[in-house]
């Protein structure tokens, strides 16, 4: 008996080790809370898994691993098997190097569930692909490997310099691959080199149906000062005729429209993009945010109707995305303070968010919006003053504190506020996260 538990015990140890050996979403250090995973999983959802979509495995097997994360174990399989079917029919074969992640993933899973047989089914049909797929050395992977574990950072928003650095792997592997150079093209908008907008270039020339790519390359033009009114214009006829996707190219769009156009234009495309899918979640996000930008950067007061769409918007919002609605509470109660009929709403809507339990940088953003609100629509002076100081007194870094510590900086300054000698002796003894 002792002898065959000392085996057991061995085989499982091995079994462990040979998973954290593999290549899939399990072993790449991705670890967030379970509020990044909520609003991730948002994402990869709005994306769509439409025909032709080239990053549609990745999609499923990114989805997967966050529904096992959350613990919905049945829909990870369900997804993890949708994306080996995926691969299949994008690379027109039934194996390849493409489905080593997915087998990974699934040998995870099993094992995960207690069917350990299963799980040593896809180890060795992972040793086969790699067997049959070999790469140049032990330190290097496949060029699939790199661009879907590039994808997968850039999806987390982790790791952006090795994610550039995967992706030019893979690229240089797999040069024909054009959906790997636009990719890397489209995340790295953080470019500092003067050749930047040829890369852009380039890469359209390469990938000339990908709107997404086409509106990022006129949002840079535009940038160099470029007149690019036209062109938006017939661009956006093309982006409204294909399927809706947070990849097609809209939000991008509109905020061409928002910058080089005007917003009320912007505001008229999203509801023409509505008015063509009135049940498009993605849509109705995209038209709250516009509608928001419209009624705080207005020269003039917001007329009611606006004001009604805007909080009708973003109810119909905060519904559809339940688990990443904080700042959509908070701009539907800024919104409110505005209207001429649901100004108490306003307060009742923040004094529910600030009893909830909330991260560091979400009680900043919280408590940020709630000083302003407190000092532009409530004229309460102090109590702005001190809610600036509950944002400054979170131990963690972010633009919110930073906003804070430098309205409060200025209440000192200016000795006019009668708090800015408590004030002053609060910023001077404030420690630095």
């Amino acid at each position: 008996m002792k002898q065959l538990m000392m085996s057991a015990g061995q085989s499982e140890a091995t079994l462990r080790s040979k998973l954290e050996a593999l290549q899939c979403h399990f072993t790449w250090i991705l670890d967030p809370k379970k509020n990044k995973l909520l609003h991730l999983r948002d994402k990869l959802v709005d994306i769509g898994t439409e025909e032709g979509n080239s990053w549609v495995g990745h999609i499923y097997n990114q989805r997967g691993f966050i529904q096992c994360k959350l613990g919905s174990t049945e829909d990870a399989l369900s997804l993890f098997l949708q994306a080996a079917e995926a691969f299949r029919q994008m690379r027109g074969a039934d194996e390849g190097p493409w489905l080593v992640v997915n087998y990974g993933n699934l040998a995870w899973l099993h094992h995960l569930l207690g069917d350990q047989a299963e799980s040593e089914a896809y180890l060795s049909k992972v040793d086969v692909l790699k067997k049959k797929y070999p790469t140049p050395s032990e330190d290097e992977l496949h060029a699939e490997l790199y661009a879907e574990k590039a994808w997968t950072l850039m999806k987390f928003g982790i790791e952006r310099e090795l994610m550039s650095v995967y992706f030019q792997k893979a690229i240089k592997m797999q040069p024909d691959m054009v959906e790997w150079n636009t990719s890397h093209v489209l995340c790295s908008n953080s470019w500092l080199d003067a050749d930047a907008l040829e890369k852009i270039r380039v890469a359209q020339e390469q990938d000339p149906e990908n709107l997404r790519l086409a509106v990022y390359y006129l949002e840079e033009r535009a940038k160099k000062g470029e007149m690019i009114a036209d062109e938006a214009r017939q661009l956006a006829r093309k982006v409204l005729r294909n399927p809706v996707s947070s990849y097609s190219g809209l939000k991008g769009l509109l905020k061409i429209y928002r910058n080089h156009l005007s917003i009320e234009e912007a505001v008229d495309l999203a509801e023409q993009a509505l008015e063509d899918h009135p049940e498009e979640r993605y849509l109705k996000r995209c038209a709250a945010l516009y509608y928001k930008w419209l009624i705080y950067f207005s020269y003039s007061r917001p007329e009611q109707r606006t004001l009604d769409r805007a909080i009708s918007l973003l109810k119909e919002v905060i519904s559809l995305y339940p688990h990443c609605s904080l700042m959509k509470k908070v701009d539907l109660a800024n919104i409110h303070a505005k209207s001429n009929h649901s100004k108490d709403e306003a307060e009742q809507i923040y004094q529910e968010l600030l009893k909830s339990e909330l991260e560091p940088e979400d009680q900043q953003l919280l408590y940020n919006n709630y000083a302003k609100y407190s000092k532009c629509d409530r004229r309460e002076y102090q109590r702005a003053i001190r809610y600036h100081m509950k944002v400054a007194a979170i131990p963690h870094q972010s633009s919110f504190r930073r906003n804070s510590i430098k309205i409060l900086v200025e209440v000192v300054e200016r000795h006019r506020d009668p708090m800015w000698g408590e004030v002053e002796e609060f910023l001077e003894n404030l420690q630095e996260p």
